[in-house]
């Protein structure tokens, strides 16, 4: 396939950073704290990590800000702030940053950030809210979000995208090698994106299992009988079924107590 001359418009503006379509006004940037501050008594502090704040003055190192969330006003340091577009794109902050700020328990598995590089403004990075087995405490994964020489992005050279919204949208229908889908932008104290509250998951603990009510043919049978009234899950059977397997050469007896 050839390349085709395109001509422009002089009437249709020059695209100079393809990154993101216009923003509506729903998605303006937003400022957020990364910081309490002051930082010396969580509990007294003016401003909490993770508020949006309201930039009523930006003159200087240090800004004067208002709380969306308290109301509280305070000066607090420039560089305790970050900017976020389309809500879930902050410029300019750290590895660190990100995992505090998705650590909140507010967060629940999947949200996400992508982060711009501090040092090169071309460079972003992908931080999504996962979850061990072994607790039910999050962990935060990090995927580099890499750059061709035409401008599109991409985390898996197999799948490119021409904006990062086109690569968050890919991923919050299919993980393809992520941890898990992107669900929710890292929840902002005080914004628009906040969730309603969600349970936690319900543990079902079923009767403890009375041997003496149970029949061989629950275990030894070889078709479906497990259903929410059956005493002997599939997974029960499958794994004394394994185990006598196992042992039948060392004790010739043991199916004898189980007359099929």
């Amino acid at each position: 396939m050839g390349n085709c001359p395109v001509k422009v418009r002089s009437s249709m503006p020059t695209l100079e950073n393809p990154t993101e379509p216009a923003m509506s006004d729903n998605n303006r940037p937003m400022v957020v704290s990364l910081y309490d501050f002051p930082s010396q008594d969580p509990l007294e502090s003016s401003i909490r990590m993770g508020e949006r704040l309201t930039v009523l003055s930006d003159d200087g190192d240090f800004w004067m800000v208002r709380s969306t969330t308290t109301g509280n006003e305070s000066y607090i340091p420039s560089h305790y702030t970050a900017k976020v577009i389309n809500r879930w794109q902050y410029n300019g902050i750290s590895r660190l940053n990100a995992e505090e700020l998705l650590l909140m328990p507010h967060n629940y598995t999947g949200a996400f950030l992508i982060r711009q590089s501090q040092t090169n403004t071309d460079t972003y990075s992908l931080s999504v809210l996962g979850r061990t087995d072994s607790s039910y405490m999050g962990t935060v994964k990090h995927y580099r979000i890499r750059r061709l020489q035409n401008g599109w992005f991409y985390i898996s050279p197999s799948l490119t995208f021409y904006t990062l919204g086109q690569l968050v949208e890919h991923y919050s229908e299919s993980a393809d090698g992520l941890c898990c889908l992107l669900r929710e932008p890292c929840i902002i104290q005080g914004s628009n994106n906040t969730t309603m509250t969600r349970p936690y998951p319900k543990a079902i603990r079923r009767p403890t299992l009375n041997w003496k009510d149970v029949d061989s043919s629950l275990i030894f049978s070889k078709g479906r009988v497990d259903s929410e009234d059956s005493l002997v899950s599939k997974g029960l059977r499958e794994a004394m079924s394994s185990y006598l397997y196992m042992t039948e050469a060392s004790c010739q007896d043991c199916g004898k107590h189980w007359d099929t």
